[in-house]
């Protein structure tokens, strides 16, 4: 048997945990859920969890950190590109796909705002964030353009939720949504960089 099997199942089990955590962080709140309820929801004992996370903070902590891990080599890989509007639209395009692979994490951290304020990983999602911002906004641009740059961010961030505010959640599929988000904040970007254009 190799050596990478036992190494599999580990990494295989803290994926469950994180899984089920963000489950139940996601259904109850993270306040309201408890160690032991992750580990009834996996069938595990307390201390089966304990080997892989010491704390709920450690579970979120290790969810964020493959989160963060591709907005980080978004973020590097944008850094070494030219600052062009068709570079602008593949950050916002490479960005909605991310949200939509960790669409139940941002989910979590949107419905848990308080909680997540009081922990280290929402002041560096936080950060993270402002980076890409920072990434597509015009710096000549005026106030009004960054406003267009932050909406297109927020519009990709609320596809997600777009059902909340009755405009056909349930009528269209997660990818339609994802779409036409990012038509928009494409379209927001742009206008941003040809209205400060002189």
């Amino acid at each position: 048997m190799s050596s990478t099997a036992p190494q599999q199942r580990r990494t295989d089990t803290r994926q469950r945990i994180q899984d089920v955590a963000l489950e139940l962080f996601s259904e109850q709140g993270y306040e309201k859920t408890s160690l032991r309820e992750i580990a009834e929801r996996l069938d595990v004992t307390k201390a089966a969890l304990y080997y892989h996370f010491k704390t709920k903070e450690d579970i979120l902590i290790g969810i964020f950190r493959d989160l963060t891990s591709p907005m980080d080599e978004l973020i590097a890989w944008a850094g070494e590109q030219p600052p062009s509007l068709e570079t602008k639209a593949e950050i916002l395009h490479r960005y909605s796909l991310l949200l939509t692979r960790a669409a139940p994490f941002i989910r979590f951290m949107q419905e848990n705002q308080a909680a997540v304020r009081e922990l280290s990983i929402g002041m560096d999602f936080r950060e993270r964030l402002l980076q890409v911002l920072a990434l597509v906004r015009n710096p000549e641009g005026s106030l009004s353009d960054d406003m267009r740059c932050v909406s297109a961010i927020l519009a990709m961030h609320a596809s997600m939720h777009i059902g909340v505010f009755g405009l056909r959640g349930n009528e269209v599929g997660a990818e339609e949504r994802r779409q036409a988000a990012l038509d928009v904040a494409i379209e927001l970007v742009a206008t941003a960089h040809r209205a400060a254009a002189p």
